[in-house]
């Protein structure tokens, strides 16, 4: 077996969320569940199939992020693997939606942070064993550094 690192490519404020389901018809559900949750959203989706004809899937109703999600999804290789990238809202805005559609088996990240995703090869198929989300903690929070957490919440119009 093969372990290698490889790393989220996409700007450094896009959102994305990293999954993994069990159905050729993922594809269609994620993409009905975020237009149902949030319609404003833009997204792009891929879906790695991982039998048949094991091809990338992918829908959105953004072509630059569909294409993102597609090269992002075929450089993982990983059998169904999903992957979500979207503007105009975060991954709060519709995870548990997408965590509740039947096919999905589980969530390995929602963020924007700069992404590696640990995958092992076997020579006969790929898997995520995990992602890499952000830099090493630095420290303990300050009380400045509380007030800016609180604060950027605020802005983000998730407290009041």
């Amino acid at each position: 077996m093969e372990l290698t690192c490889v790393p989220i490519d996409k700007p450094d404020d896009m959102n994305f969320i990293l999954g993994q389901s069990h159905f050729i018809k993922t594809i269609e559900d994620l993409h009905e569940a975020i237009v149902q949750t949030a319609p404003h959203m833009k997204f792009g989706i891929a879906f790695c199939e991982s039998s048949g004809p094991a091809l990338v899937r992918r829908t959105g109703n953004d072509t630059q992020l569909v294409e993102l999600a597609q090269r992002n999804a075929l450089a993982l290789g990983c059998g169904h693997s999903f992957i979500i990238f979207m503007t105009g809202g975060f991954p709060i805005n519709i995870l548990n939606t997408i965590k509740a559609v039947p096919e999905v088996c589980s969530i390995y990240c929602a963020t924007a942070n700069p992404t590696e995703v640990v995958v092992a090869d076997t020579g006969s198929g790929r898997g995520i064993l995990g992602v890499v989300d952000g830099v090493r903690s630095k420290g303990v929070e300050t009380e400045s550094d509380v007030a800016a957490r609180k604060g950027l919440l605020r802005q983000f119009g998730y407290k009041l």
